[in-house]
């Protein structure tokens, strides 16, 4: 396996890992732009803005991109979240040139006025559809309320309100800004052909102008407290959770998602064995999310609305319980052996590293073998959990949304001294 790395003279960064065993290719540019950094006014014009790229260029229209694609049996998507927005593709070997040659057109898109027209329609329908159905908003409201004037209490979609209000001189100009060459990297992996990658992004990229693209980061101060969704139409109870955890940089991070793992993975975790397995909850799941100056535990729950009220005091007592005694030898054994398999697994497929490799580095400049990856989960010990926990308990300032038929079975949270 090599990592290799070229930069452009306008700022490009073009970064492959190489398997030689390999037997497909995956490619992508990464764009540091996401919901966290859009003013109030652009509020949801990153994913937006990911859906006009494929509406096509001055030269393709979208109806020829997709079918482009199609020709070469690449499997082509993107996705944005609060930090990145990520167009990608996986592909045979023999058409890594191709796919390049059709994702870079797409970095600098037509955004034609009647396309803007039509896709802002879907966009809505998208937000009425998210509010609509299960959890109803719920992680969108409660990341908001959590994260209060943060950057990342915005939400990826934007509002109805916001979405209305977006004209296209103003996507336009968010893309000028943010898809600047010196805010984008070009990844690929699996089995790459690093010079033709680098010549393919100096012929279709080179001409890119650079414009500044600062972000904003500051620390979190996040809010603790208890809101309700009520949906009269709902079957079940859902419940959000955010509590803080390290941020992106710190070294404790990795800890946090073995703890995560521990506490709330989809099997044999505390939830799982405590609420899943003895019926009480249809799915619990704890998760920890990282980014630039902020880190969160998330617990999303689903159950009956009339066990609502016993499910959310289950929660605070495995987490006050865990913060009490800490956690078992073998649960840490379990959860490393768990997450040390899927990180063995993930090395073995391109599509997989490339985002691993590309957001890393995207993230933070760093490049993380498999092995790497897999020396840092062997290497965490017990007392790094209890360093985590220690420093950002569990049972203190949790933010916490339930969204349901009625809000008469919620109870108060752990209050912001653990009460």
């Amino acid at each position: 396996m090599q990592f290799l790395r070229e930069v452009l003279p306008n700022g490009l960064e073009i970064i492959a890992e190489i398997t030689p065993s390999a037997i497909s290719t995956s490619i992508g540019f990464f764009v540091k732009t996401g919901a966290r950094d859009e003013t109030p006014h652009e509020a949801g014009v990153s994913h937006f803005l990911e859906h006009m790229v494929f509406k096509g260029t001055e030269s393709m229209t979208g109806e020829e991109i997709n079918r482009r694609f199609d020709d070469i049996g690449a499997a082509a998507n993107a996705f944005t979240s609060e930090e990145y927005t990520v167009y990608h593709a996986a592909v045979l070997p023999q058409q890594q040139r191709t796919t390049v040659e059709l994702l870079a057109p797409l970095m600098r898109p037509a955004l034609r006025e009647s396309d803007f027209i039509t896709e802002k329609l879907v966009i809505l329908e998208e937000i009425r559809m998210y509010d609509d159905q299960p959890p109803f908003g719920a992680d969108d409201r409660c990341r908001a309320a959590f994260f209060g004037s943060h950057p990342l209490a915005s939400s990826v979609l934007g509002t109805v309100e916001s979405i209305e209000a977006l004209p296209v001189e103003l996507m336009r100009d968010y893309h000028r800004r943010r898809y600047s060459p010196t805010n984008v990297v070009l990844v690929a992996s699996g089995a790459v052909h690093f010079d033709d990658l680098v010549q393919s992004g100096k012929s279709l990229c080179g001409h890119w102008e650079p414009v500044d693209a600062p972000r904003r980061t500051l620390p979190a101060e996040p809010h603790g407290g208890l809101q309700n969704i009520v949906r009269t139409s709902a079957a079940q109870t859902y419940m959000v959770r955010f509590s803080s955890g390290p941020d992106g940089s710190h070294p404790l991070r990795h800890a946090a998602m073995l703890l995560a793992n521990v506490l709330g993975d989809d099997s044999g975790s505390r939830l799982y064995w405590e609420l899943i397995d003895s019926g009480e909850a249809e799915h619990a799941e704890c998760h920890y999310h990282e980014y630039l100056d902020a880190g969160v535990f998330v617990t999303q729950v689903g159950c009956a609305p009339e066990d609502a009220a016993d499910v959310q005091k289950r929660i605070e007592e495995i987490y006050a319980r865990a913060m009490k005694h800490g956690i078992e030898p073998a649960e840490l054994e379990r959860a490393r052996n768990k997450i040390a398999t899927r990180v063995a697994m993930a090395g073995e497929r391109p599509r997989q590293r490339l985002f691993q490799v590309g957001l890393e580095w995207s993230h933070s400049g760093r490049y993380r073998s498999a092995s790497d990856d897999l020396t840092l989960v062997e290497q965490l010990t017990m007392n790094d959990i209890e360093l985590v926990m220690a420093t950002w308990p569990l049972d203190r300032l949790a933010m916490t949304l339930i969204a349901g038929p009625s809000g008469e079975t919620v109870r108060r949270p752990f209050s912001s001294d653990g009460s």
